[in-house]
């Protein structure tokens, strides 16, 4: 483990975002071999997710050859809902950036069994041969 010594959030969140980014463009995904990131949502990856918008724009990064798989979801809220991470991220990251909709792995929370839900989804997220998770605390 590495330790990086930073002091405000943005600090971190620019940090942590140019890591992916430079993961991202070291690894050179296509559509037969793309990248994989794991995704957490809440407060502490807001600074993340507005820089890595940031480099997007700015043409330093693509998200059209990379998969995300989501950590959480609430279970009973509807995706629809302003506070669903469906929502949240949608809202605060993938709408701003070019990640096909079929590359978005979310968890559904309202699925009729979500024993299954999360077994498939598992089953799923195993199948990439590398994953780069975003953790927050």
């Amino acid at each position: 483990m590495r330790l990086i010594p930073l002091t405000t959030a943005e600090q971190v969140g620019k940090w942590a975002a140019r890591h992916i980014v430079n993961r991202i463009n070291a690894f050179k995904p296509t559509a037969d071999r793309p990248f994989v990131l794991g995704l957490p949502t809440g407060g502490t990856p807001m600074t993340t997710y507005k820089a890595l918008v940031e480099m997007h724009k700015a043409g330093q990064v693509s998200f059209k050859h990379v998969v995300t798989f989501n950590m959480d979801e609430y279970v009973g809220l509807p995706k629809e809902h302003p506070e669903s991470y469906y929502s949240f991220m949608h809202r605060n990251f993938f709408d701003h950036v070019d990640i096909p909709a079929e590359n978005i792995n979310l968890l559904n929370g309202n699925a009729p069994d979500i024993d299954a839900e999360c077994r498939q989804y598992e089953e799923k997220s195993v199948l990439t041969e590398k994953f780069i998770c975003l953790w927050a605390v």
